[in-house]
């Protein structure tokens, strides 16, 4: 008996099974329902494992036969963004295979798509074309109008007018809140508060003159380049020739200023023959000394007559402000301690720069007209006596054109009627109680300010310490103790000892109700706890207002 070998064993099938299984695959498996074109096309399995090729058609042989045959399975994929047409052969080829329902589908959906995307593509780049193009031209005439502005304040600026973006920075933008509000935001008492402005440029003026005097005491030339860069520093802002100026105009004498050169810089960007603007400090010739010093005495009372002349130049428009209010009011220099309530201090105008000396021009003929200029020398008498007049008799239509161009002047603003039903008395009376007050505001003493701030602080203070001669029930108290209680019951800090000069000022004005006794070394308070409470607060508010009234 021969040996059997393996590749027997398996190349038997049992076809009873197999017909079996494919009679019972469609009950557990439902077939999908792109294929059925293929399995109705394909043979009847024999024994094989190997899936029958479907085949060929014949009118797609015929014409390809030198081409080499498509795959045998090709799957249909759609871009999204373009649909083949029904023409091209990448869309013959991928629906060749497919069945006739999902083409129709394809077919639909494709025709129905490619209507709506065309223009809904065409029609974003053009909206966003047309509004990028808008804000492009909106931008270059914006330029346009900025340029030209620029060339206009550079024309002006070289013809020494001030240009429009400075009239515009002074004017038109608002200061700062820090600035706006810098007097009331002072510590202290209130007095005779400089504005931020004014504050600033006395900065400046001790930074220039510490600079100065270090650069004057070492015999070295001090020009603006070295000055500059050292204010600078110190005070980490610009400082420019204008600043220079307004320190002139409030200190005249304090320095003398040239225009020098051939001063040694030990820069690239100067040339020693250029000129330069030296300073050079105004000192009182001392006896016994050949060179005079900027000592620190010096500094200290050239910064004082500084700050005495800021306060002058705001006395000024303070006086000018006075004299605009109705009724006008006239208060002496002498006794003025503080500005009028309705005076804004930071709204002071700033001060004009002086003139500063500048480099002497050199005489160079650059253009034409200097030529012509020049050559205007050498014209006879006769001719330069018709050319004047021919400049007379062209200047008379146009002196005529700007006299008749002349606007009438307006009428003076009649002044605001008087509200209805007031009295015209009423009001003067108002408004005079109203100036004396101010008046009495402005030429108040610093004590007489806190004296004033205590006797506000009386009627309170009363009835607290009422309350703790009640609660301790005791007729005396010494000082130290009703004082330690009066200030653990006050609404606002304060220290013991600024109490206990409240609770004298109290018995200074009310011995009856309130009175001190020495015994030894101890000061006891006694209180008359029968006395009215009401009546007594009622009389120290008639001396609050009376104070304030002096």
């Amino acid at each position: 008996m021969a040996q059997r070998r393996l590749t027997d064993f398996f190349a038997r099938r049992r076809p009873g099974l197999r017909a079996a299984s494919t009679r019972a695959k469609p009950t557990w498996r439902t077939p999908s329902p792109a294929k059925p074109a293929l399995r109705a096309r394909a043979p009847p399995s024999s024994g094989s494992r190997k899936r029958a090729r479907p085949p060929a058609e014949p009118a797609c042989d015929e014409p390809s036969r030198d081409k080499p045959a498509p795959p045998a399975r090709r799957r249909l994929r759609l871009q999204a963004d373009a649909v083949p047409g029904p023409g091209s052969p990448a869309a013959s080829d991928s629906l060749e295979y497919s069945s006739p329902s999902k083409k129709t589908k394809k077919a639909t959906l494709s025709a129905g798509q490619l209507p709506r995307r065309a223009p809904q593509e065409d029609k974003v780049p053009t909206k966003v074309t047309f509004s990028e193009l808008k804000s492009c031209l909106q931008r270059a005439r914006e330029l346009g109008a900025r340029v030209q502005e620029l060339r206009a304040s550079a024309q002006r600026n070289d013809d020494g007018e001030p240009s429009v973006l400075e009239a515009k920075g002074s004017c038109g933008e608002k200061a700062p809140a820090y600035q706006r509000f810098h007097a009331l935001a002072q510590p202290g008492p209130p007095g005779l508060v400089l504005p931020y402005k004014y504050q600033v440029l006395a900065e400046m003026f001790r930074s220039m003159d510490t600079i100065v005097g270090m650069l004057y005491n070492r015999s070295e030339t001090v020009t603006f380049a070295k000055v500059k860069q050292g204010v600078q520093d110190m005070m980490r802002k610009r400082f420019e020739e204008r600043n220079v100026g307004q320190i002139k105009t409030v200190y005249p004498t304090s320095y003398r200023f040239r225009q020098e050169r051939n001063v040694p810089t030990f820069r690239d960007d100067v040339k020693r023959s250029d000129y330069q603007l030296t300073i050079e400090p105004l000192l009182d010739q001392e006896v016994g000394n050949m060179g005079p010093q900027l000592t620190a005495s010096h500094l200290l009372q050239r910064r004082q007559v500084f700050s005495q002349n800021l306060v002058e130049r705001v006395r000024e428009h303070h006086r000018v402000f006075l004299a605009s209010l109705n009724p006008p009011m006239v208060v002496p220099e002498d006794r003025l301690t503080r500005w009028h309530p309705r005076f804004n201090v930071d709204e002071v105008p700033d001060i004009e720069p002086a003139e500063l000396p500048q480099p002497p021009t050199t005489e160079k003929l650059a253009t034409a007209q200097d030529v012509l200029a020049r050559a205007r020398s050498l014209i006879s008498p006769k001719m330069e006596k018709a050319l004047s007049d021919l400049a007379l008799r062209t200047a008379e239509p146009s002196s005529l054109g700007s006299s008749s161009s002349v606007l009438p002047a307006t009428p003076p603003a009649t002044p605001p009627a008087p509200l209805k039903g007031v009295s015209q008395d009423l009001l003067e009376r108002i408004r005079a109680k109203e100036v004396q007050k101010q008046l009495a505001q402005m030429t108040r003493r610093p004590e007489q300010e806190q004296r004033l701030q205590r006797l506000e602080r009386l009627p309170e203070l009363a009835r607290v310490l009422r309350s703790i001669f009640v609660s301790e029930r005791k007729p005396a108290l010494t000082m130290e103790v009703a004082c330690a209680r009066m200030v653990g019951s006050y609404r606002t800090a304060m220290s013991p000892e600024e109490m206990e000069k409240h609770v004298q000022l109290l018995s200074e004005l009310l011995p009856d109700w309130l009175s001190l006794h020495r015994i030894r070394t101890d000061t006891y308070v006694k209180l008359d706890k029968a006395a009215d409470l009401a009546g007594v607060t009622a009389q120290l508010a008639r001396l609050a207002r009376a104070e304030e009234v002096l």
